[in-house]
């Protein structure tokens, strides 16, 4: 077999360059020095992307339209983590450059899930992203939540991977392949039994965990809490992604022809885990567990998208997961200017009166609440739109007004931020904003972005279209 390694030519220049940065840390100085390394490192592999479209190892590695679209997504994910993190670990006494090493690797092990045309290169890039991440999670050793972070990350995290291999061991035995789309010809030619019911549901199991599908959420909200607010953001944004791109891969090839079966699975988790974030996120008082309980209900909306299937399911969940990128990165972006030291800047309460202290932040922050809520004229309102419009045209109407009652209840929890920014008087002493070049390039990039996506959507459309296709 004649070994094709231009479809991994992005892939080996994120993992040569993550061990480079990882030896250069031992002699760099001034780790913020890192930092632009790895951005300039992830430029380079972006600028091979499109030219590494084909096939690798007979299928195992697929690099086509669709984990193209999610390694961008992983890109935008690690640089706006990058720019955010910059200054917030030296106020964490966290500045090492082995930080910035960990993101590369995990995100590599993403585009390495994105890519996946076998269920063994599956594993392997979500074992890469999963370790590198449990240990960012607990990034702030002196901190007991961040360590709690981590373990609990680690344990659950250890119990879905088994369960994932259980569910491709039986995959293996019923259809003798690890393939994919091998796995999907065998099944159209077989009937459906047990063996390949519980295999499915193992499957969905597994990646419901790396998503934070209720029930399998449970993991989040203290994982969210606990870690460094730039690990967070970008935890929230990455390793969800990445599932999605498994989970649409997996079931939509291989699994194609069990749509009837796992659909009715998929449909009783995205209502309960729309239930779940939204009804649990307006009793939180600590905003990074507050948007731990949105990202599970939003994890339940895009999954909206795998259910009704087909190009315009596809490409309505990778547009709603490009969306939720910016406008919850952003949202994080501002929590993390409100800590400095001594002050975490976590709480509900210290936004009050902020529109008086700070207006230019309070005003992002307001943008950033009604994108996530799906208020016109932003992106989250878009996201939304052609999610619910994909689950009308496959016959799912229910289910987009299920979807629709409970963003209108969502609007309670995060407009109650808002009103604490607008509707309250400051207390106590005014708050310094930890904002730097970094951070407040972030912003400027999600706050545009999230209008632009709102007023003008259809390049973005077009390229998910495209990419689904």
């Amino acid at each position: 077999m004649e070994i094709n390694i231009q479809p991994l030519v992005p892939e080996i220049i994120m993992a040569v360059l993550a061990l480079l940065l990882l030896l250069l840390e031992l002699f760099v100085r001034r780790k913020e020095t890192v930092g632009l390394l790895c951005i300039a490192s992830v430029t380079v592999a972006a600028y091979y992307m499109p030219q590494s479209f084909g096939k690798a190892f007979g299928g195992m590695f697929i690099s086509d339209g669709y984990s193209v679209f999610f390694k961008f997504l992983f890109f935008i994910n690690l640089i706006l983590t990058v720019l955010l993190s910059i200054r917030y670990i030296v106020i964490e006494r966290v500045n090492h450059g082995e930080y910035y090493a960990l993101m590369m690797l995990s995100t590599l092990g993403m585009m390495i899930m994105a890519s996946a045309g076998d269920l063994i290169v599956l594993y392997l890039g979500l074992e890469l992203m999963a370790l590198s991440t449990y240990i960012l999670a607990g990034f702030i050793r002196h901190d007991i939540r961040s360590n709690e972070a981590a373990l609990k990350y680690f344990l659950l995290g250890a119990f879905s991977s088994a369960i994932l291999l259980y569910g491709i061991t039986m995959i293996y035995g019923r259809t003798g392949t690890t393939g994919i789309a091998l796995i999907g010809a065998a099944l159209a030619e077989g009937t459906v039994d047990p063996v390949l019911l519980l295999s499915v549901t193992a499957l969905l199991v597994a990646l419901g965990f790396k998503i934070a599908l209720a029930p399998f959420h449970m993991w989040a909200p203290d994982a969210y809490e606990g870690a460094p607010t730039s690990v967070t953001a970008f935890m929230s944004v990455g390793p969800k992604a990445a599932g999605f791109a498994a989970l649409g891969r997996v079931f939509l090839t291989g699994f194609g022809p069990l749509t009837g079966e796992w659909s009715v699975i998929l449909i009783v988790l995205s209502v309960l885990t729309m239930a779940v974030g939204n009804i649990l996120a307006i009793q939180q008082q600590n905003i990074k567990r507050m948007l731990a309980y949105s990202s599970v209900a939003h994890a339940g909306y895009a999954v909206i998208g795998v259910i009704a299937a087909g190009a315009e399911g596809l490409s309505s969940m990778m547009n709603y997961l490009f969306i939720y990128a910016l406008m919850n990165i952003g949202a994080f972006a501002v929590v993390i200017t409100l800590r400095s030291e001594g002050f975490q800047g976590e709480s509900l309460h210290d936004y009050k009166g902020l529109s008086r202290t700070h207006p230019v932040a309070a005003a992002v922050m307001l943008v950033f609440m009604f994108s996530l809520t799906g208020i016109p004229p932003t992106a989250g309102f878009i996201g939304k739109f052609y999610i619910f419009k994909a689950a009308v045209a496959a016959g799912y109407a229910w289910l987009a007004v299920v979807a629709v009652v409970f963003s209108v209840i969502s609007a309670f929890f995060y407009l109650r931020v808002v009103m604490y920014m607008y509707m309250h008087e400051p207390e106590g002493e005014p708050l310094t904003l930890s904002l730097s070049p970094a951070i407040g390039l972030a912003l400027l990039i999600t706050t545009v972005m999230v209008l632009i996506v709102g007023i003008y959507p259809s390049p973005f459309l077009a390229f998910a279209r495209i990419a689904a296709g």
